[in-house]
């Protein structure tokens, strides 16, 4: 059995500023279970907190920082531009931070490589009449990429990202002429979406890898997978700490959301994993010859996702 120990790492982002490895993920919670989670998480030892405009939930989630007596230097605030506020990034930022209580975030990220229209029927997923999203085709997402760049030297984060980008992506976005450059990638990881030559590519451009969903999603089989069970038995732990585990064995961040105390404890707890057993995880996907997305909304025409390595 081995000997657990709060997930205390840290990595350095090409801005010179430390990021906490183990993050609370924020989506899909009542403002209620979000504010008391983040004030447990907090609590508990927890100094990264993740959200997004699209969640809906800054403002709970700045009254749980405001509330927990924690300084702010001490707590890393990632959030993220919707994609209907492509056209006015400024005041998109100006506004979580309001929401947030904050000055300034310490990281901030388009949500999506999409631009929808801001003047749609929806503030945050609008529609057209036929119900396919109401995208603006004709505006790119390294184009609003470069309307971020400037939120750095005006305080209002100190880094910046992208999320749910593949390779050709981030190749788009490096053929620019960057002020900024991109500190981190926020993407779906988990051992049935490895996307080892991503991460692989992302780490070699000196981008911070995060996994989002790293325990797959609602009553996810990841957490009841029989190969991963073995693993998490040898450890004499759970298959959740053998994943979170196994994010840190890769060098990414993990946010793991919950928001019941006993899984917030528990997913900050992680064992040190072996290499034999992370590589095993790194080709599960692949042995079994498939691989599963759990966050894949449809942009049609767009294709966000043209890869799952």
């Amino acid at each position: 059995m081995a000997k657990t120990h709060k997930a205390t790492k840290t990595y350095q982002l090409i801005t010179g500023e430390k990021i906490p490895a183990i993050g609370l993920g924020t989506w899909q919670a009542t403002d209620e279970e979000v504010y008391n989670s983040v004030l447990y998480a907090l609590k508990t030892g927890y100094r990264h907190i993740d959200t997004a405009t699209a969640y809906g939930n800054e403002e709970p989630i700045g009254r749980a920082i405001n509330d927990s007596g924690i300084a702010r230097e001490e707590i890393y605030v990632t959030t993220k531009l919707s994609p209907t506020e492509h056209n006015d990034v400024e005041k998109a930022i100006k506004t979580s931070l309001k929401k947030l209580q904050l000055d300034y975030v310490d990281l901030y990220l388009i949500h999506w490589p999409v631009t929808l229209n801001p003047n749609g029927n929806h503030p945050v997923v609008p529609t057209k009449p036929d119900g396919s999203r109401d995208i603006l085709l004709d505006w790119p997402f390294t184009k609003t990429y470069q309307l971020i760049e400037p939120l750095v030297e005006k305080g209002y984060t100190k880094a910046i990202g992208v999320c749910n980008t593949t390779i050709s992506k981030l190749e788009q976005l490096f053929q620019l002429d960057l002020k900024v450059k991109p500190a981190v990638l926020q993407v779906e990881l988990h051992p049935y979406l490895p996307q080892n030559k991503l991460v692989k590519y992302a780490q070699s451009r000196n981008l911070v890898v995060e996994a989002y969903s790293p325990l797959g999603s609602a009553n996810s089989t990841l957490l009841k997978d029989a190969e991963i069970q073995a693993i998490a038995y040898k450890y004499g732990v759970s298959i959740a700490t053998i994943l979170i585990s196994w994010a840190l064995w890769r060098n990414t961040v993990v946010l793991a959301k919950s928001v019941k105390p006993s899984r917030i404890e528990s997913n900050y707890e992680v064992v040190d994993l072996k290499n034999e057993d992370g590589v095993f995880l790194n080709e599960l996907a692949e042995r079994r010859g498939n691989t599963r997305r759990f966050v894949d909304p449809n942009w049609d025409p767009l294709v966000v996702f043209d890869s799952s390595d």
